[in-house]
């Protein structure tokens, strides 16, 4: 599959990047204090906005295919989208993709956040919505028998009461929907991401009363919502990522997903079938699941290959 999208997205990196470092004015900072601030030239020349997505006739599009993914973040080469695991560790600098996203719900800079329906984006979420998805409040003994016995208090009940939350470090797994497809006019295939789902452990396995722990995998994640990737851009464009071949030179958050810096299996393609997923088909088998996976990757990646071989 020919790589003309990230060459684009790569040298539109290079040249934003000369201009921005990952702690700005570090070797000339006389105090602490002024590392990270940036002279008036220096915010002039930043060019903050998201590279703009070309405008894509209808009739341009000689064939697509619409598939879901998979972005495992116990593999290495995703770990800068897990790492810093706790928010604040290094302080607004560097902060992990789970971190950015919820700040840009929280600042109401993100809007298109939606209830987690395979990603087909039909039951918006206000943020409150995605804070109840969140949290959990575990009731212990001593509050039932509270309860029993007549206490009313809230501060008395609250004490009684375990509150936990998803936080970055829960965050194991990003499901991500994007479309594949040729456009005509210039020749070549290419890539759209639409939808990102951070994915996480159920909260239920957090209970502190180990003798309550619900069955299954406590391993298992689920999604806990969508979010639209356009509308996502410009807040995930102000976060950088940490580049660990070359620390002066950092990337965001939407050059890495545009450009597909990141490995990922595909569970799931649109079909007949009602999009049904590869282990819906192919049941407890994960090799074969995988080169199903490999499969429908190689359908995409063939198909411009023989535009160019008949």
């Amino acid at each position: 599959m020919r790589n003309s999208s990230f060459v684009v997205f790569l040298f539109v990196f290079t040249l934003s990047m000369n201009n921005v470092m990952a702690q700005a004015n570090l070797l000339n900072a006389r105090v602490p204090q002024e590392v990270g601030k940036l002279n008036e030239q220096q915010i002039a020349a930043n060019d903050e906005d998201p590279l703009p997505y070309g405008y894509i006739d209808d009739r341009d599009v000689l064939w697509s295919k619409t598939i879901w993914e998979r972005i495992d973040l116990d593999e290495r080469i995703n770990f800068p989208f897990y790492f810093p695991s706790e928010p604040g560790n290094l302080g607004d600098e560097r902060r992990s993709l789970f971190d950015v996203m919820i700040k840009g719900i929280e600042d109401g800079r993100i809007k298109e956040v939606y209830f987690d329906d395979g990603g087909y984006f039909r039951t918006k979420l206000t943020y409150q919505q995605v804070l109840d998805k969140l949290s959990y409040v575990f009731e212990t003994e001593q509050y039932t028998e509270a309860i029993n016995a007549g206490v009313t208090d809230p501060e008395i009940l609250a004490d009684l009461q375990v509150p936990v939350k998803t936080t970055s470090a829960d965050v194991l797994e990003y499901r991500i929907k994007g479309t594949w497809y040729f456009d005509k006019r210039q020749g070549e295939m290419k890539y759209r991401l639409l939808g990102i789902a951070p994915c996480a452990t159920d909260l239920q396995f957090k209970n502190p009363d180990p003798d309550a722990a619900p069955p299954g995998d406590p391993n298992e994640t689920y999604p806990l919502f969508w979010v639209w990737f356009p509308d996502a851009r410009e807040v995930l464009n102000e976060a950088f990522v940490f580049n660990t071949r070359n620390s002066s030179q950092p990337i965001t958050f939407d050059h890495m997903l545009n450009s597909r810096r990141f490995n990922a299996v595909i569970y799931k393609e649109e079909n007949v079938y009602e999009d049904r997923e590869v282990q819906n088909y192919i049941f407890e088998d994960a090799l074969q699941q995988l080169l199903e996976s490999e499969r429908i990757k190689s359908v995409i990646r063939d198909f411009e290959q023989d535009m160019w071989n008949n």
